[in-house]
């Protein structure tokens, strides 16, 4: 056992999740493997990119860390790097997932757990109203006065949609309503892939207390395919801006939730003194505005997800429970919407309006905080020379990307691997002059040629710039799932995408999401507080 991080028992970190103090639960597995079986308040931040992960997932150094696996070793090897990155309170599950089990404790599958059993809880505790596929069918062609919301994110809308549905993401529903549904006579349908911004949707335009039929579509587009009926793909349909009159209405729907649900706003002063407490309370603060307000203009420095999507994959963003959250607009409308669903999920939160004409100094995306970076000695080799080198035979390319990125597009000839399975592929690769990392950007690949350098019999390099920087320089990819030298366990698979049994696999994915109000029924280590009446 290292002495940079300590084993904990199950019925340790049980009581840790109870005793009010924060706690990041973190599970180092890749996100298959976590899919199969994992602990509800876990988040999954996989060892082979946890410096490009927990920078912002868990931004106190100090804060209490407990790292789980299912008993294979990765957990430790990740409490030693995270405590090895300035973290001071870094425990370890001892036994992992199988001694959790063992102790009597209740073992989920699926990922985003806890954002989806809310949304079945809330359905269940407000009674969201719905509809089926068939009856959604049926208006359709009635041609009644309906319109359809598909609140998921614009990408997933343009992959595949209802016939006659508009993009209308999350947070965007209570925002825009009043512009894209002027008749309090239409009924409205929200839909998603599954069921969870289905039900949230509905039920934030419900909250917001708008005079028009709202329903969730029961089991969204994979209900609809699982009917039968025609699903769209490349639809691109964007949303007008908002006008000063749908403005002013969604100011006053989201004034109506703040006063109902207890949400409370703060200034400018407020946040910096939250900040300055920050090293011993936790703090996110987000900018939930569309991605592309966010690109435009933005506080320098705040991250960027969009409310709807938070709500949807709060584990992905937010892994120290108990810690204070504050979220952003320009008009507190999105940021109240997102808000009181944070609330009830159990987190302290609270937003802020900012002027981004004074304030939105930065622009582009979010560029996440890797850990380890700085002062990191790494040898690079640039695309030229790595393309010279190929062509000589005397290097061999080993490609950390996303196994769907690699398989979409990699630099011919190059190897898949996971990182945190270096030290079984290496030793099976060709024997060349060279090891040359890659990835999308470099980044991973730089972290990589740093760890394996020292010790090692042949240079190990990075791919400067990555995979982008041979793509710029002009040279050819290769395409498909070439010389995997480990399982693409990096991402599961959605229904949608499997290779066979897509309807079976929808059925199993919808049945698993219903279920999920019967076991919140019986966990007391969920903290939802879902507000009703």
């Amino acid at each position: 056992m290292s002495d940079t991080f300590r084993g904990v028992s199950a019925e340790t970190l049980k009581a840790w999740l109870h005793d009010g103090g924060e706690i990041a639960l973190l599970d180092a597995r890749e996100e298959v493997p976590f899919d199969r079986r994992h602990l509800l308040m876990a988040a999954c931040v996989p060892l082979s990119r946890l410096e490009m992960i927990v920078g912002d997932t868990v931004p106190r150094r100090s804060a209490r860390v407990v790292w789980c696996d299912d008993d294979e070793g990765l957990a430790g090897r990740a409490a030693s790097r995270m405590a090895a990155l300035g973290y001071t309170d870094v425990s370890m599950l001892e036994g992992g997932v199988s001694a959790w089990e063992a102790a009597g404790y209740r073992v989920y599958s699926g990922v985003n757990v806890p954002s989806k059993a809310f949304a079945e809880v809330v359905e269940h505790q407000a009674g969201t109203p719905w509809i089926t596929a068939e009856q959604l069918q049926t208006l359709i062609k009635s041609h009644a006065d309906i319109a359809i919301f598909d609140s998921r994110s614009y990408e997933e809308f343009h992959a595949n949609s209802i016939p006659g549905a508009i993009s209308v993401p999350g947070a965007e529903l209570v925002y825009r309503f009043a512009d894209l549904v002027p008749s309090a006579d239409t009924m409205v349908v929200v839909n998603c892939g599954g069921r969870t911004r289905s039900i949230i949707g509905a039920q934030s335009l419900i909250n917001a207390g708008v005079r028009n039929r709202v329903v969730s579509l029961k089991n969204g587009t994979q209900a609809w395919h699982l009917a039968g009926y025609q699903v769209l793909k490349g639809v691109t349909t964007r949303l007008p801006g908002v006008s000063a009159a749908g403005h002013a209405a969604a100011r006053a729907a989201a004034e109506r939730v703040a006063q109902r649900f207890g949400i409370g706003s703060m200034d400018a002063a407020t946040l910096r003194q939250w900040q300055a407490e920050a090293d011993t309370r936790t703090l996110y603060v987000f900018d939930v505005r569309t991605p592309e307000e966010y690109i435009a203009s933005h506080v320098p420095g705040m991250k960027h997800i969009a409310g709807g999507q938070l709500v949807q994959e709060t584990d992905r963003h937010v892994a120290t429970w108990g810690a204070r959250i504050v979220l952003v607009d320009d008009d507190g409308v999105r940021a109240t919407t997102t808000a009181h669903w944070m609330k009830q999920m159990g987190w302290d939160v609270a937003t802020m309006t900012v002027d981004m004409r004074v304030a939105g100094t930065a622009s582009g995306p979010y560029i996440p905080r890797v850990l380890g970076l700085e002062g990191l000695s790494a040898p690079e080799i640039s695309a030229a020379a790595l393309h010279a080198r190929l062509a000589a035979g005397s290097a061999t390319v080993v490609d950390l990307d996303w196994s769907r990125s690699y398989v979409a597009g990699h630099i011919p000839g190059a190897f898949y691997a996971i990182r945190a399975r270096l030290v079984d592929v290496l030793s099976g690769l060709p024997a060349t002059e060279a090891r040359v990392f890659t990835s999308s950007d470099g980044t991973l690949a730089k972290l990589a040629a740093a760890e394996w350098a020292l010790g090692a019999s042949v240079p190990m390099l990075a791919l400067a710039g990555g995979t982008a920087a041979w793509r710029a320089a002009g040279y050819a990819l290769e395409q498909g799932a070439t010389r995997m030298t480990c399982p693409p366990d990096d991402a599961r698979l959605r229904a949608r995408e499997q290779s066979g049994n897509v309807e079976d696999a929808m059925h199993a994915y919808l049945a698993w999401e219903i279920e999920l109000a019967n076991q919140m029924a019986v966990d007391d280590d969920q903290r939802f507080q879902v507000m009703v009446g």
